[in-house]
């Protein structure tokens, strides 16, 4: 500790930003900034033991520590940006000034310590090569600035040296006032050294300390090193006065004694209630050893050692069992009280349940019996069975291929889920259904991680675990109807699963181990493709399944759909019976779906109509999946005789139509169209529905692609008095509005060829307002495919000539006239088969791909291609189109 130190006139100044140098205290800083770099070269490099410096305190001039205010000395408008960290070790410094902003002032404190450099390293930072010093300090005395100015780059100030000189303090030491604040420092300052002395051991130090040091500079020294605000240290640097100085520091001191004493309450009271929990612990260790000794041990099975056996049988793979056994060592050293040891055990738990190695074995690949298998399932379909067949083949030849990841894409009710578990009978694994409709967290993917509450795995390790088996067949389905938020892109998850050659080591958040995914045959399901990402698209094979036709939907009706739906309400074809006609009927009139979902829906309701028919008779009982009734009959011939009755046990098993055969009760019901009628209601659709509504001109026949297939859409136009506005209704979308405009633009450059108008008249909207509607408005509608239909029905709409009601027709269409393709051709072709349609207008690009039509539709229709607008017209009116002997290309 350094004595009286003589002052000069003028010293260098280092602002500290929100930090005191007490006199007495030593501290580190670190200097990178122009200004502080010149200043410790100038005033201490260069003076080593000599220099001097002053550190001036510098505030803050609002909460969000930017710098305003006036200088304690006028003229100096300067940007100062020094900045002191936090802590004692080391003080980080920016200083900008000069240039930048000479609005801005700064709050200078107006006394400050001399500081002396105890130690001085330089060093140079790569690669911009900037010199940066650290310098150690001690502060020696106080002083007043009486005026600030600037030295090229930094701050001097003229001061005053603010200490007492000898004689001054040997009179204030006399004093009774001085020596009673004294003893209380002295007196707060030792229990405080005691305190610390029992925790950390370290007081010798700083009893000696307490001995030699004059108090007045204790009282620096101690207040330095407790951790208090700016304003406390600012009024420490302003106690000049020594009594003030010693009151203020037996205060601080006194505070810090009372934290620590507190702080020792709390760490007690924890320290018991540990104490508590391991006495308890122990008292059950003791329990449960007396009970093994007297031979009484009812407990059940140690979970964890259990949990730990179960492991073991669970094969891991060598890196995951070397992190389940880290895992399970930390839970045998928690308490079953802890917070962390349930969510630990279920992770365990997961980790033994996952198949690693555990495998269904396949049976040996018989193509024959597996192409026979599917033509019993599913009727039709020919083009995708085969693919399966090829798929299955390439299985058979080589058991560890990578083969594609099949998508099926088609309309909800063809079979597309079905078709998934056929595969998974063929090969002779087991089958698991992933359902991704409405996902939009890719933790339903990859999970949560395991550091939130309720964390869970992912759907994929959730249905490994369910079913088993590390190599089943999956099937996600509805993939197209992902979506995505701020929680993530479920979608962008699949791609790791769906790649081969990335799905070997898919991390599942939860399970924060690599898991290998390219065993499972993965199926996916969708209804549309256009959802789908394109890189997603990407890893798939697509198989698409259009929909059926009425024939096929009767073979499926009579071989599949009418036997299940018997069995399902407990009944068999001796209790009802569907005719063929009937069923075809039920086709027609009350279904026109792609699929066979509505088909079956109809057929249940009818089988319902049956079994309360059934359940009435007098003479029955309600007929059960599993108990039939006994025949009076045979009750009669057990009865003759006088003899008693022999009762006659028929096993579970029996099949139930040979147990009808057996018991009959009564004459079978037989659908007809009068039972039609009655259960379904009114037919729903008729073969006269397309004459009756384009009985007038201004209605044309689309064919349109939606998700649940090809539909058939009429296109109504009228016109009215007005200024020559087209109006669109039909919740219709920006492509088929653009449509609209061009079909309009189209037919009046043409008006006069086509005989719409006479030569003299030049526009055809004159006073007339045109109005288009897509009825069903509550069904959105858009799509490049309406072009060639807007047009047919603005000419049939001002020629006053109707559409052929036999004749619909699909296809965009240019500025000039030309016929564009378009897609979803075999969708629309059997919507027009479905809807009795004869003859169907298609772009001539699209002859290719009538290949997929099945021959039994094609031969029911007229197909007729168009290359030009005038050709749509020609085939659509009877009589032709007078246009088309003037086209041209």
């Amino acid at each position: 500790m350094a004595e009286s130190v003589e002052l000069p006139g003028r010293l260098a100044i280092l602002p500290f930003r929100n930090k005191v140098l007490l006199p007495g205290a030593i501290i580190r800083i670190r200097c990178t900034s122009s200004s502080s770099v010149k200043l410790v070269e100038q005033e201490l490099w260069q003076r080593e033991e000599k220099g001097l410096i002053g550190i001036l305190p510098v505030r803050d001039a609002a909460a969000e520590s930017s710098t305003a205010g006036s200088l304690s000395s006028p003229g100096i408008g300067t940007n100062l940006g020094e900045r002191s960290s936090k802590t004692h070790d080391e003080i980080s410094e920016s200083h900008k000034h000069g240039a930048k902003n000479n609005q801005e002032v700064i709050h200078w404190h107006n006394s400050g310590v001399a500081a002396r450099a105890l130690h001085l390293s330089r060093g140079v930072e790569k690669p911009s090569g900037r010199v940066t010093y650290i310098v150690v300090l001690e502060g020696l005395c106080r002083f007043s600035v009486q005026e600030l100015s600037t030295r090229g780059t930094y701050y001097t100030a003229k001061i005053t040296s603010l200490d007492m000189t000898k004689l001054e303090m040997d009179q204030v030491e006399q004093e009774p006032d001085f020596i009673a604040l004294s003893r209380q420092f002295k007196a707060t300052a030792m229990e405080l050294i005691s305190v610390l002395e029992q925790k950390q051991k370290t007081g010798g130090r700083t009893k000696v300390l307490l001995e030699t040091v004059p108090v007045h500079k204790l009282a620096d020294i101690f207040v330095a090193s407790f951790e208090i605000s700016f304003e406390e240290q600012l009024s420490m640097l302003d106690s000049v006065d020594v009594k003030v100085r010693l009151s203020k520091a037996t205060e601080l001191v006194d505070r810090h004694l009372q934290s620590i004493r507190v702080a020792e309450k709390i760490t007690q009271k924890v320290e018991g209630q540990l104490s508590k929990s391991q006495k308890e612990f122990l008292l059950r260790q003791q329990m449960r050893a007396i009970k093994e000794e007297l031979g009484d041990n009812d407990d059940e099975e140690d979970d964890v050692a259990a949990l730990e056996r179960k492991m073991q049988d669970a094969s891991m793979p060598a890196n995951i069992w070397k992190h389940a056994q880290r895992e399970l060592r930390r839970l045998k050293k928690m308490q079953p009280q802890q917070p962390g040891y349930n969510s630990s055990r279920v992770y365990l738990e997961l980790l033994a349940d996952l198949p690693w190695q555990k495998a269904s074995e396949e049976r040996e690949l018989d193509l024959k019996v597996a192409k026979e298998c599917l033509d019993i399932e599913h009727y039709g379909l020919e083009k995708v069975k085969q693919r399966i067949i090829e798929y299955l083949a390439v299985r058979k030849l080589k058991p560890d291929a990578r083969g594609p990841v099949l998508c099926f894409v088609g309309p909800p009710g063809v079979g597309k889920t079905s078709l998934a578990s056929s595969i998974a009978a063929a090969l002779g694994r087991k089958f698991v259904r992933i359902s991704l409709g409405g996902v939009k967290d890719e933790a339903d993917i990859r999970g949560h991680r395991r550091t939130y509450i309720g964390s869970m795995p992912g759907r994929l390790i959730d249905g490994l675990k369910r079913v088993g088996v590390c190599n089943p067949v999956m099937l996600l389905d509805e993939i197209d109807k992902t979506g995505s938020d701020v929680r993530g892109d479920p979608a962008s998850a699949l791609l790791e699963v769906l790649d081969p050659e990335q799905n070997k080591t898919f991390n599942d958040h939860y399970l924060n181990v690599s898991f290998d995914l390219s065993k499972v045959v993965f199926v996916a399901t969708a209804n549309r493709i256009q959802p789908i990402p394109p890189p997603l698209l990407d890893r798939m094979e697509v198989i698409e399944l259009p929909g059926y036709t009425p024939e096929e939907k009767l073979r499926i009706a009579m071989q599949h759909l009418v036997p299940r739906v018997l069995d399902q309400h407990g009944l068999s074809f001796d209790f009802l019976q569907f005719p063929e006609a009937m069923v075809q009927l039920v086709i027609q009139r009350y279904t026109r779906e792609a699929g066979v979902r509505n088909l079956e829906r109809n057929l249940a309701a009818l089988a319902r109509a049956a079994a309360v028919k059934v359940a009435e008779q007098d003479h029955s009982v309600p007929l059960s999946k599993n108990v039939q009734q006994l025949a009076s009959p045979l009750l009669d011939g057990r009865l003759a005789g006088e003899a008693e009755v022999e009762m006659e046990v028929i096993p579970m098993g029996v099949n139930k139509h040979e147990i009808s055969n057996t018991f009959r009760v009564t004459s079978p019901f037989i659908v007809d169209e009068a039972m039609l009628e009655k259960v379904l209601g009114p037919p729903r659709y008729d073969d006269r529905e397309t004459a009756d509504r384009v009985s007038t001109p201004g209605v044309s026949v689309g064919l349109v692609w939606t998700a649940f297939g090809g539909e058939v859409q009429f296109v109504e136009a009228t016109a009215m008095v007005g200024k020559g506005d087209l109006h669109l209704t039909g919740q219709l979308g920006d492509v088929i509005k653009e449509s609209a405009q061009i079909a309009m633009t189209w037919v009046r450059a043409r008006a006069t060829e086509l005989k719409l108008v006479t030569a003299e008249e030049s526009n055809i909207l004159e006073g007339r307002d045109i109005h288009i509607h897509f009825p069903a408005g509550a069904v959105p509608k858009d799509g490049p495919s309406a072009g060639v239909t807007l047009v047919t029905s603005l000419v049939s709409l001002f020629s006053h000539r109707r559409v052929r009601a036999d004749t619909a027709m699909t296809g965009e269409m240019t500025l000039r006239g030309l016929v564009l393709p378009v897609g979803g051709v075999k969708d629309k072709v059997l919507a027009a088969h479905r809807y009795g349609i004869k003859r169907v207008i298609l772009p001539e690009r699209n002859l290719k791909d009538l290949a997929e039509v099945p021959a039994a539709v094609l031969s029911g229709l007229e197909i007729l291609l168009a290359k030009r607008m005038e050709d749509v017209l020609d085939h659509a009116f009877e009589g032709g189109c007078p246009l088309k002997k003037y086209s041209k290309l």
